[in-house]
């Protein structure tokens, strides 16, 4: 499982990169890219490359001054539909609560208007 700087770089590198083509592409356009919550140094950024490197998502052809040759593999488009699909699935399980929910109050004011209907038209 990615941390989610590393999932960051690694969408970037998918836009960047499409069709698994190899690309030139300087450290400084991905960090100065990254939100202001995920900013990171150029050493962060090169073991982030490293990680996503050993962890056979991407495949780095060189490394020359901060700048890389490199594509995305595979399974690193893999991982990142497999976190859409996550996304997508969670969404629908919060809406599966919201409707839950929902149910659930209806049926008590329903259950409520009911008695209240009863005591009414049935007097003791």
């Amino acid at each position: 499982m990615l941390e989610q700087k590393s999932k960051l770089v690694l969408k970037f590198l998918i836009q960047e990169c499409p069709n698994g083509s190899y690309k030139i592409i300087e450290a400084k356009d991905i960090i100065s890219s990254m939100p202001i919550k995920y900013k990171m140094d150029y050493e962060a950024f090169d073991n982030i490359l490293s990680y996503l490197e050993r962890q056979d998502c991407i495949s780095i052809k060189y490394d020359d001054n901060n700048t890389y040759c490199l594509c995305v593999l595979p399974l690193g488009y893999e991982i990142f539909e497999n976190e859409i699909k996550n996304k997508k699935e969670d969404k629908k399980s919060s809406n599966l609560w919201l409707i839950l929910i929902i149910n659930l109050l209806i049926s008590f004011a329903g259950a409520v208007l009911g008695t209240v209907i009863a005591h009414i038209l049935i007097p003791l």
